[in-house]
């Protein structure tokens, strides 16, 4: 059993002794510690929270735990019940909150959950506040309301329509023009919720759809990360459906990957690219993603004179980056789109708004759309090192011998060579380190990765 604390929260598989699994006792502490902290920060008599989940077994159970922890601190609820991850963000500042927790455990498989944690402006903790709640979870140092003081409990049911609606009326997605399509699409909810918003989406569009793994059981038919081996069903029933493409998500809906009408995968890493695309078309500026995204980013940005950024890995450092660079779009290379001007979030709903309307104004099929973006192949894998050996040691000898390289050491070691580059990380959880790397063609992703453990592997002990 497993319990992982970040700056974004906690994780942790359901079922075990507390302090080695997400049991019922490390919710209510973690829920105590993020409220505690919320009250710490705000002057606010009357102060609220927004609380989402998404489709797992364990959900219901969770932000029951949480929410009733926050309620005897005498903080107010906005229970959204079964909602998104984006949808949470937007409604923490529609409704004015001190903050949100989404209870999700993203792409991990079904047996897991978390409390991914927001701050009042709907966005991920930075790592300063995030430390603020792990410490005082450790500490029990929680002052409880008395009785005529505990907050309540206000349940909204409209949440995602709000939110499907405030992306079709972004200026930026042709709505008008999308309903007029007749598109033929095909959607994997991964029995979550995107089975219920994205189906909901559609309509608003008069898109003509087929599902699969809609049913938000939370009984995952396949591994819910949205990768083309996981997504194999979806292909076939694209084909099937004789489509003209397929969307699949995570289950919090923060993650989109396309399908071409030819069964093909689009490629999580092209998700990005092709929204910014989209985009950089109508409304030219910097964009941004983390060390380990697509080179293809920074090339289409260039193809438009505009300037790419890239920044450390976490949905927080896209955002901090994107914000000093007043970039018009950002994201990472795993499916998550961040369009600024509906919040500063990863949002698979925006970001198939941005791509129908690409489609529909480009007329253009998904599969030849796909052929127009620079072909990168990516490659990751990770080497597990002993406790004896130093993780850092290890990259900043990486770091000297490749000095003379473009190199970047804000987080982990990045090398860009001309045609491809490589990625070292250590985890922050586990005693690996991570490689990824992209190249212009498979075999020399794989070898540069293949060198790489080659030459960290002769400097373990």
């Amino acid at each position: 059993m497993t319990l992982i604390k970040s700056i974004s929260g906690i994780r942790g598989t359901i079922g075990g002794k507390p302090g080695e699994s997400l049991s019922p006792i490390d919710a209510v502490k973690f829920g105590c510690a993020y409220g505690t902290w919320i009250k710490n920060n705000s002057n606010d008599s009357n102060i609220s929270v927004v609380i989402g989940r998404d489709a797992r077994i364990s959900g219901e159970m969770i932000q029951n735990l949480v929410q009733n922890s926050l309620v005897s601190l005498g903080i107010n609820v906005i229970d959204l019940g079964l909602s998104t991850t984006p949808t949470v963000e937007l409604m923490v500042k529609k409704y004015n909150a001190n903050g949100g927790i989404v209870i999700t455990a993203s792409h991990n498989p079904s047996n897991w959950n978390a409390l991914k944690l927001l701050d009042k402006n709907g966005e991920f903790l930075n790592n300063k506040s995030g430390q603020e709640i792990i410490k005082i979870s450790e500490s029990n140092s929680y002052l409880f309301s008395k009785i005529i003081d505990l907050g309540k409990i206000s349940k909204k049911k409209d949440s995602m329509s709000i939110h499907i609606n405030s992306i079709l009326n972004l200026d930026i997605v042709n709505t008008d023009l999308i309903k007029k399509s007749r598109l033929k699409v095909v959607v994997d909810g991964v029995n979550s919720t995107g089975g219920i918003i994205v189906p909901m989406l559609l309509n608003e569009l008069n898109i003509n759809f087929k599902t699969i793994y809609c049913d938000p059981s939370g009984d995952f038919n396949h591994n819910p990360e949205p990768l083309k081996k996981n997504l194999k069903d979806l292909c076939k029933k694209v084909l099937d459906e004789k489509a003209d493409l397929g969307i699949a998500v995570d289950p919090d809906v923060d993650r989109l990957v396309f399908i071409c009408e030819n069964g093909e995968v689009f490629g999580e890493e092209n998700t990005l690219v092709a929204c910014a695309d989209y985009v950089l078309s109508k409304n030219p500026g910097p964009t941004v993603s983390n060390l380990s995204s697509t080179r293809a980013l920074n090339d289409i940005t260039k193809s438009y004179n505009q300037s790419y950024y890239s920044c450390a890995v976490g949905e927080v450092n896209v955002v901090a980056k994107m914000k000093s660079k007043h970039a018009v779009i950002g994201g990472e290379g795993n499916g998550g789109v961040i369009y600024p001007k509906s919040h500063y979030g990863r949002d698979a709903i925006v970001g198939i708004g941005l791509f129908l309307s690409l489609l529909c104004e480009r007329k253009i099929k998904v599969s030849e759309l796909l052929s127009k973006y620079p072909k990168y192949y990516m490659t990751k894998e990770k080497i597990t090192i002993s406790g004896k050996n130093n993780l850092d040691f290890i990259l900043t000898e990486m770091s000297k011998k490749y000095k003379n390289e473009d190199i970047s050491v804000i987080d982990g070691l990045k090398i860009d060579f001309k045609d491809s580059w490589i990625h070292l990380r250590k985890s922050n959880t586990e005693p690996i380190i991570r490689i990824y790397s992209e190249a212009k063609t498979q075999e020399k992703s794989l070898d540069l990765v293949n060198k790489f453990q080659t030459e960290i592997n002769s400097l373990i002990k």
